[in-house]
């Protein structure tokens, strides 16, 4: 039965063109010819990569990313809670309304309490500031050495200013040491990124991250199997062109270089629109799809190469997409981010919590009564700030102002509110006295 499997798997119909076997891809005469065999090495290769990868980000990016003045974000961390920890770990990690108010009940929090914990727990899970620019780092570095190493394979090659000759004498074609070893480090790479995809950082396309390495590695393997190798380097050649500017671009991101990343983020943006949307369809996939027609009859290989390069442009058509929605945010004069990445809920938020959290008496005082924090400044706390500065009022009361209803101009009932705390009866008798001026301070605050 095995042996059936693996008979039919290695079918030459599959593989090569009409009236060729394996047996004219032989070693002879000094001529070497690409082997399945070959590739046995780039699992332990791809082994190897993790392991140069850990002391890289130990040894390398850390140090690296202090010289930056990479600094984490402080994070408050969900206190313990056993009712809610099972319903992260099971069921969700957002819970609707309606499981707040049920988990409510059972873990005796509040609602907003709840909703605090998640959005603690949340920002727990999402990886560190020097994770991302650690990953950022070691994918920057293969990448920029890659393609420093692809373009040196093929840029004395004919086939590299002349389409044609990719296919010229196939599927007889031997090849050399440099093309060996730059599929196998290549392989061996997107292998690894495949075993470490589940610590990586996880974006908005992790299930496309996890296609385009199946592809890849797919493609890879394919083009050496039927030899289309020279195609391959090609296409590698081309992919890994603009894949160091994103991942330094990264790098300038976390280290708050933000002009260094826009700037560099906008080569990138061509680089990759030029290369993967012009060059890749209109010519490396023309090659790969008119020319062998004009050799050989179309066979099972050619139509599962082509396909899986029709995978690969999909791809690169969504993230082309993303790219050009970054682009308009930074054209519109918004910072440029990954719109892959999973952003980290606010701070901002946090300190409405922190607040909270801390009940009225971790809160600033005023009367005795705390003073609530408000976002929202309209057209009243703008009023009351310019009257707290004609009566020498502190900021923290004109603060307390801010919460009184969004109205034209102040009524004498939220006056009274807001004043009478301050200086009693004997205040507030002062202050309908000076009404002329009240009435020119909003006037004046209207129209300014």
């Amino acid at each position: 039965m095995l042996q059936t499997l693996y008979d039919y798997f290695w079918w030459e119909r599959l593989w090569l063109p009409v009236n060729l076997t394996w047996a004219d891809l032989e070693d002879r005469d000094g001529r070497v010819y690409a082997k399945a065999s070959d590739l046995y090495v780039t699992l332990p290769l791809a082994l190897l990569f993790l392991i140069v990868r850990y002391f890289f980000e130990l040894y390398v990016a850390t140090p690296l990313a202090a010289l930056l003045n990479v600094k984490e974000k402080t994070r408050l961390r969900a206190p313990p809670n056993p009712t809610l920890e099972h319903f992260y770990l099971t069921s969700g990690k957002q819970p609707k309304q309606a499981e707040v108010e049920l988990l409510s009940r059972r873990s005796g929090l509040s609602g907003r309490q709840v909703e605090r914990w998640f959005r603690r727990r949340r920002n727990q899970d999402r990886p560190s500031l020097l994770k991302k620019f650690r990953e950022a780092s070691w994918r920057f570095t293969f990448y920029l050495i890659a393609f420093i190493a692809g373009m040196a394979v093929i840029v004395d090659k004919p086939w590299f200013y002349d389409m044609k000759k990719v296919w010229e004498g196939y599927p007889i074609q031997s090849t050399i040491p440099s093309q060996y070893w730059y599929y196998m480090i290549e392989l061996s790479f997107y292998w690894s990124l495949l075993f470490s995809i589940a610590s990586d950082v996880k974006r908005k396309d992790f299930k496309e991250q996890i296609i385009h390495h199946v592809a890849t590695i797919i493609l890879i393997s394919f083009s050496w199997f039927a030899n289309y190798i020279r195609a391959g380097t090609l296409i590698m050649a081309l992919h890994d062109s603009s894949d160091y500017l994103l991942e330094s671009a990264k790098m300038f991101n976390y280290a708050g270089w933000k002009n260094t990343c826009n700037n560099i983020f906008i080569v990138f943006a061509i680089v990759f629109i030029i290369t993967r949307l012009v060059i890749l369809p209109f010519w490396i996939l023309h090659c790969t799809v008119v020319y062998p027609l004009e050799l050989y009859p179309a066979f099972f290989g050619y139509y599962f190469f082509n396909s899986m390069m029709g995978v690969l442009q999909l791809l690169h058509i969504f993230w082309a997409y993303l790219i050009l929605r970054m682009a308009h945010k930074f054209i519109t004069g918004k910072l440029v981010e990954d719109e892959r990445s999973d952003r980290e809920e606010t701070e901002s938020s946090e300190g409405d919590e922190a607040a909270a959290g801390g009940g009225a008496k971790s809160r600033p005082l005023a009367n005795g009564h705390p003073i609530l924090n408000n976002n929202h400044r309209g057209p009243v706390f703008r009023w009351f700030e310019s009257w707290a500065r004609t009566w020498h009022c502190s900021s923290d009361h004109a603060e307390a102002a801010s919460h009184m209803p969004q109205l034209e101009e102040p009524t004498t009932k939220n006056i009274q509110l807001c004043t009478g705390g301050l200086w009693g009866e004997k205040g507030k008798n002062k202050i309908f006295k000076k009404k002329k001026v009240l009435k020119h301070n909003i006037h004046r605050e209207k129209y300014t």
